[in-house]
């Protein structure tokens, strides 16, 4: 088998109402979509998804010719083009979708089948009062989720800390809550200062008496030693790494015992054969790794396929916060959402590759 072309085509769904996402400034009036098709000569074509692939198009001939099974020379091609260009690793994820279907195995599988279930927790985006979360809380629950987590980004963090402090009001624990600071990278416009250590320290000293599971990105993303020195001095566990793309990052993070949870995202850092790679590292010195997954539903298919395979995480992220993110948006270009069920547990099909058909109404109206 040879990979004989490559297909990139890029999607714009409007949004409305816009969704006021915590982490961007402005609110999100459109949600992009990247789809990369992989052809063989033998009639099977790999797709994958998660990010714009940047600074990909124009690097196709290199992978023309060549055997798709040959990953990890596939990959180090890819981690070539990172290093000079920008992220394309949704190319790796086509990759394993193409080889699960030409062997007729679900990726996961391929990549070990510790299990073939996780639970989700509900990973929200929208900053909401107090009396809202809980109520989109009681929904949640309602919904057969165990655990959620909840972005921080009021002006002032008391304002955040009351969000928490009203859902463990109104439902106790009930439910596991994680927190997402937000300070570990920025948009391209946001000019505002992120936290420094004491007031990080601050805020994980209020959420240990809140009973929060973790909490993420409350330094930069490049603040190895502050994040180490944060989890020597607070017992909540800390999480990070969504967007450090190399895997040196995660190397020199578990080196400094950085982070007590790993947030690598196939779709953004290494594709599935480096970052499994990377969730190994990690869990075999004693943490724990729960892939980021907010992209589209191919992103988060591609991790739930290594996480299941892997993980010793209780939990993965699945992006949802209705009604303002909700799987219909997140997952436009798919023909099938994807969902938990009444348990909260996301189960894992036999289907070859990824598992998933693509929405050709969707991706013909929304073509750009």
């Amino acid at each position: 088998m040879r990979i004989t072309s490559i297909e990139t085509k890029h999607y714009r769904k409007p949004l409305n109402p816009a969704f006021k996402a915590a982490w961007d400034p402005k609110p999100r009036e459109e949600f992009l979509s990247t789809i990369v098709k992989v052809h063989t000569d033998q009639g099977i074509t790999g797709i994958g998804s998660g990010d714009l692939l940047k600074g990909f198009e124009g690097h196709e001939h290199l992978f023309i010719g060549q055997d798709p099974f040959a990953i990890e020379r596939h990959n180090q091609i890819l981690d070539n083009i990172d290093f000079h260009y920008g992220r394309c690793w949704p190319l790796d994820l086509a990759l394993w979708d193409l080889i699960g279907k030409a062997t007729g195995q679900p990726v996961y599988k391929l990549l070990g089948a510790k299990s073939d279930k996780i639970k989700a927790y509900a990973s929200t985006g929208e900053i909401v009062s107090p009396k809202e979360r809980a109520k989109r809380t009681q929904k949640l629950i309602a919904e057969g989720f165990e655990a959620m987590k909840i972005r921080f980004h009021h002006e002032d963090v008391r304002d955040d800390i009351k969000v928490i402090e009203e859902i463990r009001k109104q439902v106790g624990n009930d439910i596991e809550i994680m927190v997402d600071a937000n300070q570990g990278w920025k948009m391209p416009w946001d000019t505002e200062r992120t936290w420094d250590l004491k007031m990080a320290l601050q805020v994980a000293r209020e959420l240990e008496d809140l009973n929060v599971f973790w909490l993420e990105e409350p330094l930069p993303a490049h603040d190895f030693k502050g994040m180490a020195k944060l989890r020597e001095l607070t017992s909540i566990r800390i999480a990070g790494g969504e967007m450090n793309r190399r895997w040196h990052d995660f190397r020199e993070m578990t080196d400094y015992g950085s982070l007590d949870v790993y947030q690598p995202d196939v779709a953004l850092a290494g594709g599935i054969t480096q970052v499994k790679k990377i969730g190994e590292l990690v869990q075999g010195s004693g943490h724990i790794f729960s892939p980021h997954t907010w992209s589209n539903g191919i992103g988060l298919l591609a991790n739930l396929h290594l996480s299941v395979a892997i993980s010793d995480c209780p939990y993965i992220e699945f992006p949802y916060d209705p009604p303002s993110w909700t799987n219909e948006r997140r997952d436009f270009v798919l023909k099938e959402t994807v969902k938990p069920n009444d348990h909260g547990e996301l189960i894992m099909s036999d289907k070859p590759g990824l598992g998933f058909e693509l929405n050709d109404e969707a991706l013909t109206k929304y073509e750009i």
